[in-house]
């Protein structure tokens, strides 16, 4: 038996850097699945394909063959054999992605990856439709999120780190319009699962939200 743990939420979260602190203290796999939707933009940016354009999207991600790997305990995304780890993490993949991830061709072959994924191994999963979506009987779903302002900070001193310019007012705008996309779209819209645990992590450091989240999975019946 393989347990699973489901964590949703806006742009800008803190989601990965949880998830993958947590995966590590519970012993479990992390997925980034943002990651994998990540690889995906970043080859129709490689193409020159504009995210407005819809059967050009799909049929280049449709080729695209994604696998998540670990070296030396650390998470590789390989796209087609490359690895594009380090290429991923910029603003322009990030808004491509939150584009493209609305299309249902994208977001299908990904959640088949993604479940497979789970299916063999105890996973933990962040995202924005994992609980209501892609792991929809997930032992555990949490719902963890922020304030904009606050989230806008953080990933403003994550580009600052990187050396990607930007100004905090561009990166709060930014998040902003990310929130609506991913809670408007057709399919598999941003939203708490109706059994997801709301955690607001305004003004909680990452230590004190990965202890609460590790309660809330022994709440919940994990025992490692």
């Amino acid at each position: 038996m393989s347990y699973q743990i489901a964590i949703d939420g806006p742009a800008g979260a803190g989601k990965s850097t949880i998830a993958k602190k947590l995966a590590a203290k519970l012993g479990f796999v992390y997925v980034d699945t943002g990651a994998m939707y990540r690889a995906m933009a970043l080859f129709c940016l490689r193409k020159g394909i504009a995210a407005e354009d819809e059967p050009a999207v799909v049929e280049t991600v449709e080729k695209l063959k994604v696998i998540i790997a670990y070296e030396n305990g650390v998470q590789q995304v390989f796209v087609d054999g490359e690895n594009v780890s380090s290429q991923i993490r910029t603003a322009e993949v990030g808004d491509m992605t939150s584009r493209i991830s609305t299309y249902l061709p994208v977001r299908e072959k990904m959640v088949a990856l993604q479940q497979s994924l789970a299916e063999v191994q105890n996973v933990i999963m962040d995202g924005r439709d994992i609980g209501t979506c892609v792991l929809p009987n997930a032992d555990v779903k949490i719902y963890m999120t922020a304030s904009v302002r606050v989230r806008a900070e953080r990933r403003y001193k994550e580009y600052q780190e990187k050396g990607i310019p930007c100004t905090l007012e561009s990166v709060e705008k930014d998040v902003e319009e990310r929130d609506y996309r991913d809670m408007h779209r057709s399919h598999s819209p941003l939203r708490q699962a109706d059994d997801a645990v709301l955690l607001d992590t305004s003004e909680m450091n990452i230590d004190e939200v990965v202890e609460a989240m590790a309660a809330i999975a022994l709440e919940k019946g994990i025992v490692v």
